[in-house]
């Protein structure tokens, strides 16, 4: 697995129509996050901003993850939406 299906699942991701959570979709935000960016390299936002506090929350704790199994575990993540919304 590399960078092909990687961004296959990309796509595969904008494509999706059923719902997605939003805990599903700060998880694939996340390794999204650490497979393109590697490890979180901004400050913290204000507690306030609860929203861009949850990213980047969830990319934090992807800490120290290689950019290769973010993108293998995006992409498990990926297919398994696919799958929901296929049923």
């Amino acid at each position: 697995m590399g960078q092909v299906e990687f961004e296959l699942a990309c796509a595969t991701l904008k494509q999706l129509k059923g719902p997605v959570s939003d805990q599903e979709k700060l998880v694939v935000y996340s390794f999204y996050k650490q497979a393109t960016k590697g490890d979180c390299d901004i400050p913290a936002p204000p507690d306030t901003d609860v929203k861009a506090k949850a990213k980047w929350e969830a990319w934090n704790e992807k800490k120290g993850m290689t950019k290769l199994d973010a993108m293998r575990i995006y992409v498990t993540k990926v297919e398994e939406l696919k799958k929901k919304e296929n049923g």
